[in-house]
Parts: C-alpha cells; structure tokens; sequence
C-alpha cells in the first residue's frame, strides 16, 4: 500500500526548480550498530526534518536465509527488519537496501564458503569480478531476499573503492585485453541487470566509473550513480557531466562522519563546509537526490587469522563517535536541503546554541569555539602541524574547559555528547604525551615509574569516561556493543601499561 501511494504522492508533488526528488540519510551499519528502536526513533526524527528516504547499509545486520554465514552477531530478526521497514514507511520513509558487490565485501568473503570469490587470498575486502557463474548465484540469492523484505523502486549496489581491480592474474588478463573499465563495468552491468530484473532500480557509487569512465556507456540507463563529496573539490574523481551526457541519472553525497574523524576528532568544519557547498553545486547539477552518509568508521578491518588465511575475527579498531552525537550536523543538513541560498556554518552554529540550548552569547560563542577549533591529527607519533603533543594539549584544553562549564537550559544529554567529545580528545592526548615520550630516542628505563603512574590514572578515567558513553549511548547501541566500544578505545593504553609493568 506504501509503496503505490508514496509514487502518487511524487508524482502528484510539484517539485520547485532546484528542489531534490530523494532527501535521505544512509546509515552504516558495518560497526555500532542501531537498535531497531534507535533506527525508528532516528526515522521519526528524519521524517520531521522533510527526509524521504533512508538508504540501509545492512552489512551483517540482515538475516538472509540461503546465506546464513554473511550475518553477525549483531544481525537483526527477519521480523526486526519488516517492523524497521513497515515502520518508516508508515511515516513516508522509502527504504533502500544497500548490498556491497565488489569492494567491502570484508564480511562475506572471512567465511570459507566464499573463498573461491576472492581476489586476493589475505586482503579480503574484494571479490573476483572474473568468477561470473558463482557471482551471479550469489547475488541473484541476495537481491531476491532483499526485494522480499523492502518496498522501494530502488536497491544500491555498491561499487565504491574497487581498489584490487586487476590484481589476480585472471583480471590482470582482462586488463591488459580490454582495460580496468571494461572489467569493472561487466561486473557491474551483471549486478545491475539482475536487479533490473527484479524490477528494481540499481543505484551505484560513482567513484570507479569517473576513475574509469571508458565503458561506462555500456551500463544500463537506469543506472544512477551517487556522487559522494565530503569536502573536495568538485570532480574529484573525474568528469561528471560526461557521464550525465550519457543519459545517467545522479544523485549527491556529502557527509557528516568520514575521514579523518575518529573516537577523538571530529572535523566538524569540514562536514560544514560541504552542506554549505556541496549542496547548492548539485542542485546547480541537477542531481535528482541527496543522500547524508554518516559513516561508523573511516579505516580498514583488522583480522586475526588462522593458518593457511582463513579469518577467525574481524574488528574496526578506528571507529568515529556514534550518530547520537551529530544532531547538530543533522539539523543543518535538513535547513542547508530546504533552503535555496547556501547556509553560513557559523551563524548556524551560533543560532542552534540558542535554539536547542538556550545559551547566552558567550556561552554560545564557547561553543562555536569548540567546533571551529583546527583539527589535527597525529601520524606516527608526531602532530601533522604543531610542533609538540604538549602544545596540542594545551591550546585544545583551554577550548575544552570552557566548554565543559557551560550548563545549557535544554536538551542537556544533546549537549553533554559535546562535553564527551572533548573529554575523550583531552584523554587521548594525555595518552599520546606518555607514548611519545617511550617513543622517544632518550628514554631510559629510570622513567618508567612515572609513565607508569600517568596510565594509573588515565586507565582510572577511562571507568568514568566509559559510564559517561554507556549512559549518552544506552539504547542507541547494544549493550554488548558499547562495552567493545570502550575496550577498544583504551587498548592501547592497556598495551603499553601491559608493557612498562614488565620493566619496572
């Protein structure tokens, strides 16, 4: 009944020049993983902001019959999963599923039931585009479940970050005979065509094809690519209007959590910047849809192998900060969809700090202080710009003890997500001080006592600061969840308390 309702709706809409058909938000489901309450509480809210659409990553989450070893330990019921999507389309949310066919296919390729589709026997986030017959029953079977669970017009296929394209010897063949984007693009083309013929639309990631465009021709014109932007320049991966010429369909990506973020950083300019100028350039575009990607982690799986590279675990270590902390880049991403002038990062800010937390001006300025301050990273021990770790502290420190005495009137657990976030950062380069100093060439082992005794105490503040993400999180993640979460974050610390104590 959605499903033929929510067309004549469309169809009936009068859609204002340089307004987006599609307005969504995809979730990554991959790591911290949603409660199916949180991912309805979180529809609800998308739905009140003027969101259409949730494209639904499920990754290990869903529960395929014929492929029962592809689900996690996280994976929800088949009966989770038709509530989640009767759900949201109760309230005028379509639901996407997003199935990945060549590159992060990490989770299906650890199992040895897949091993023949893999294109290299120890990197095991691509498949083998060249093992057609079994890569068509694979994904036949896969497609055929999620089109018997989800309603909408649409099913992404993936096809980002091929980065093994011409890696095994029988793709190297191909390559040298005919070029990368032939062999990307027949590998595609089947995918493609099996959804069409489950009369879906297949919706792909654009990067490898811009990388790639030679072939590209040859796809299927319902194809629509997603050209995802978080914070570069346009064309990026190559020339879209060329592909537009062709007659393909586009829609647009900016992001709210992507690199470089991490538990201890979020680039909160960044994700700004591009609400603010990506999204007026593919309305300028003509791009027929936006879709926020919010992404649970930005680096790769670590893997603990048995012999012969058969995979025993997998774990992303470098995680970002759950959703539940980026309402304020949720908020702007809805105001910067419904209104025809780009918004102004910073008035916003300023403007949210008093609506959502009733601040005064000072404290809001505080605020505005804290998101705005330059990030950084640290790489191989040393910072990328300041001269020291010390200095690092100490300028974001003075940012991160004003922020921590503002005491807003409003939407106190919202705000105090912010004071986390500070917290954990002042935390971790409390840590990365100690590292460095074991790192350093003049380091004696006279000084391990007082190493020793620093993480004591940061191992003693990371019990409160693991309440503190317990408590803002509980619900949102599972509770198992949330412990990994927190034992992840502090190994490293562990490891080199682990190691000092043997040198005292």
């Amino acid at each position: 009944m959605f499903k033929s309702s929510h067309i004549e709706a469309q169809q009936k809409a009068k859609i204002s020049q340089g307004d987006f058909k599609i307005k969504g938000f995809h979730l990554d489901l991959r790591i911290q993983v949603m409660t199916p309450k949180a991912i309805m509480e979180f529809a609800d809210k998308l739905a009140e902001i003027g969101m259409n659409t949730l494209v639904l990553e499920w990754e290990g989450t869903y529960p395929f019959k014929k492929h029962v070893p592809i689900s996690n330990k996280y994976s929800f019921t088949r009966e989770e999963v038709k509530k989640i999507i009767s759900h949201c389309e109760s309230i005028g949310i379509d639901v996407i599923p997003l199935q990945q066919t060549l590159g992060h296919v990490e989770y299906i390729l650890r199992n040895p039931r897949y091993s023949n589709l893999k294109e290299d026997r120890k990197d095991i986030s691509q498949l083998c585009p060249m093992e057609v017959t079994d890569n068509v029953a694979l994904f036949t079977d896969l497609f055929t479940d999620l089109v018997g669970t989800h309603n909408s017009d649409y099913i992404h296929i993936g096809g980002d970050e091929t980065y093994l394209l011409g890696h095994c010897e029988k793709c190297k063949k191909k390559v040298a005979e005919v070029g990368k984007s032939k062999l990307f693009v027949d590998h595609m083309k089947m995918i493609a065509d099996i959804v069409i013929s489950l009369g879906k639309k297949p919706v792909m990631w654009a990067d490898i094809i811009l990388k790639h465009p030679e072939a590209a021709a040859e796809l299927p014109k319902e194809t629509i690519f997603v050209d995802w932007n978080y914070g570069w320049k346009i064309n990026h991966f190559g020339d879209i209007p060329n592909l537009q010429k062709l007659g393909f369909t586009f829609w647009g990506s900016p992001a709210i959590r992507s690199h470089p973020d991490n538990w201890f950083i979020t680039d909160w300019a960044t994700h700004f910047k591009n609400q603010k100028e990506f999204i007026p350039y593919a309305r300028k575009a003509g791009y027929e849809g936006i879709i926020m990607t919010s992404w649970s982690t930005s680096g790769l799986y670590g893997f603990t192998w048995d012999v012969n590279y058969d995979v025993v675990d997998m774990v992303q270590i470098r995680n970002t900060y759950p959703l539940s902390g980026f309402n304020i880049l949720i908020t702007s991403y809805a105001e910067a969809l419904k209104s025809k002038t780009p918004i102004e990062p910073e008035e916003f800010v300023l403007k949210y700090a008093k609506r959502q937390f009733e601040l005064n001006k000072q404290d809001a300025q505080k605020l505005l202080e804290f998101i705005f301050f330059p990030k950084e990273l640290i790489t191989n021990g040393k910072p990328d710009r300041s001269s020291s770790i010390a200095i690092m502290k100490n300028t974001f420190g003075k940012v991160r003890d004003q922020l921590v005495l503002i005491n807003p009137k409003k939407n106190i657990e919202e705000f105090n997500h912010f004071k986390l976030m500070a917290d954990l950062r002042m935390h971790y380069l409390t840590f990365k001080e100690v590292e460095s100093v074991y790192n350093s060439k003049d380091f004696v082992s006279s000084e391990v006592p007082k190493l020793i005794e620093v993480l004591n105490q940061l191992l003693e503040q990371a019990k409160d600061l693991d309440k503190r993400f317990i408590k803002l999180n509980k619900g949102f993640l599972y509770d198992s969840e949330l412990a990994e979460q927190n034992y992840l974050r502090t190994k490293q610390m562990q490891v080199l308390y682990n190691r000092l104590t043997k040198l005292k």
